[in-house]
């Protein structure tokens, strides 16, 4: 195919990061409530997202609702930048004489989009994470310690975990740079990709199904072939596929957010891998369970596919990469 338009990896990068600075600011409570109510086992600290945001606030002012963002804002930009243009690469890879992919084939461009972005996302996630649940984490330890005083069972973690329990423990939130120090000085660089297995087996279905449903979706509001939609059509089209695709994976990111979650709280289970998650969360607290934060996941993932898309097929990086030359 001679008329494939060139990836320029510099304007992917700045398209990725104008559209995650602007969607993770958007919806980062939402996102930390969505790790808080999916970590919570048996009766939580939290009876729903509103309930959530609300103690959060209380309890850790408004920047609490923000715990953890700066590692987001930080390694969003080359997330995004990553899975946008893995795609576009997978993409024309496989396109064969112009003619336009089949959904098989989108699936694999999706799915090679999926497995490059987890270089990334992967300590991303985890460093996130143990930021995010912080709060909880000592919401919880103070509930238990009300109700059954100091002697209240604690877990046990498998060896080699960090874990701390009491109210001592839950009160310490460390900065995202303590934790990867520490995380490398006892695991090395394998303790930041704790659960990459987990991340591959969210992100590779996720993007599977969220890049041929938004090429699809978006086809419509093109009125030639070779037209760009619309940048509203273009967000609408990352907004219906993100939301989608975000429900469709939802019990595989609980799966995850349990596995990359350090510290746990008295009396809260510890996981030795994927399989052991799984039946544990479905023994102990049944098949609901692994559809906890579905709905917040669905109010994060669609604006921020949404404004990436939008900005994305606007081409703001090469505009600004034009300027230049």
């Amino acid at each position: 195919m001679t008329d494939k338009k060139k990836i320029s990896l510099p304007a992917k990068l700045i398209n990725g990061g104008i559209a995650g600075l602007v969607g993770v600011t958007c919806v980062f409570p939402i996102d930390l409530t969505k790790t808080r109510l999916q970590n919570e086992q048996g009766q939580g600290v939290y009876t729903g997202m509103r309930d959530c945001l609300v103690k959060t606030v209380r309890s850790e002012g408004f920047f609490g609702m923000y715990r953890g963002a700066a590692v987001n804002l930080t390694l969003v930009t080359p997330e995004k930048a990553i899975k946008l243009a893995a795609n576009d690469f997978f993409r024309q890879l496989l396109t064969q004489d112009g003619k336009e992919l089949t959904l098989v084939r989108e699936m694999l461009a999706g799915c090679g989009a999926g497995t490059c972005q987890v270089v990334v996302t992967s300590p991303m996630e985890m460093l996130k994470i143990q930021l995010q649940d912080a709060g909880r984490l000592a919401a919880h330890q103070q509930k238990v310690l009300r109700q059954d005083g100091p002697a209240a069972p604690t877990s046990h973690p498998p060896p080699g975990q960090p874990h701390a329990s009491g109210s001592t423990a839950a009160s310490q939130r460390p900065s995202a740079t303590a934790i990867a120090r520490d995380l490398l000085r006892t695991q090395g660089l394998a303790g930041l990709y704790k659960g990459l297995g987990a991340t591959l087996l969210r992100d590779v279905p996720f993007s599977v199904i969220y890049f041929p449903l938004f090429a699809n979706i978006n086809k419509l509001g093109q009125k030639q072939h070779k037209e760009k939609a619309s940048f509203l059509h273009s967000f609408m089209s990352g907004c219906v596929a993100g939301s989608v695709a975000a429900v469709a994976v939802t019990p595989l990111d609980v799966l995850k957010t349990r596995i990359q979650t350090l510290k746990k709280g008295l009396g809260e289970d510890t996981y030795n891998g994927i399989i052991d998650c799984a039946r544990k969360v479905w023994i102990h607290e049944g098949p609901s369970a692994f559809m906890k934060g579905a709905g917040c996941r669905a109010l994060v993932i669609a604006p921020l596919f949404g404004i990436a898309q939008g900005v994305y097929f606007i081409g703001i990086g090469e505009y600004i990469l034009g300027l230049f030359q």
